[in-house]
């Protein structure tokens, strides 16, 4: 027998409504499922119920928005599965190139300050390096970021390492590493430089005064 009254809408078609909406703005794949069994639910109480209900084209919408939704997922994943490891794999170019402009940074600004201040040589930290008095303690020649005594940038650590002094108090040499704070993550690459300004490159580990130079 056919419902006489004013048709009210149905819940669950409401909410699969919803919850389709909800998988592509808030909830990806994780609302879609709902949406769709509601959906189908909302379809059969409203044909069971003789008019009573109503709300076809909001269930219909909820389970189409989320059929779509699982039909993208291995899409989805596919498209991951390439870009991530490229985009992996281009941010950890750049961590090196910036690591390798850092040593450049740091060689030059060793070097003037060992013009600086003679009598010390090579400066004991790479604070010494840093923003401050312009003096030999903080001599100014580079950012608060590399000028500190234990310096991390764009995915890199850097070790610096001055040499003995000689018999007048002089440190005439110093070797400095930047080494991956997380290895095959931010860096795959280990460089290394010294008096000489050459800078190195070892894969497999640590790089040394042995290791081959950049090319």
């Amino acid at each position: 027998m056919a419902y006489g009254g004013q048709a009210e809408t149905s819940g669950k078609a409401t909410a699969s409504l919803i919850l389709g909406i909800l998988a592509y703005i808030i909830l990806p794949f994780l609302a879609a499922i709902p949406a769709i069994v509601l959906g189908h639910v909302a379809l059969s109480d409203i044909k069971k119920s003789a008019g009573r209900l109503k709300g076809n084209g909001m269930a219909t919408a909820g389970m189409v928005m989320g059929y779509a939704q699982i039909v993208l997922i291995p899409f989805i994943l596919i498209i991951a599965a390439i870009a991530i490891p490229n985009l992996l794999r281009a941010k950890m170019a750049s961590n090196e190139a910036s690591a390798i402009g850092a040593l450049r940074s740091y060689s030059f600004a060793l070097g003037t300050y060992a013009s600086m201040c003679p009598k010390i040589g090579f400066p004991a930290s790479l604070a010494n390096l840093g923003p401050g008095s312009h003096d030999c303690q903080r001599a100014q020649l580079l950012d608060g970021f590399l000028g500190t005594a234990n310096p991390r940038r764009s995915g890199y650590e850097f070790h610096y390492e001055a040499g003995a002094a000689d018999g007048p108090g002089q440190v005439t040499s110093f070797t400095l590493s930047a080494e991956p704070i997380t290895e095959n993550t931010t860096g795959t690459r280990h460089f290394f430089v010294d008096e000489t300004g050459v800078i190195r490159v070892n894969r497999d580990g640590q790089a040394t005064a042995n290791s081959p130079p950049i090319q």
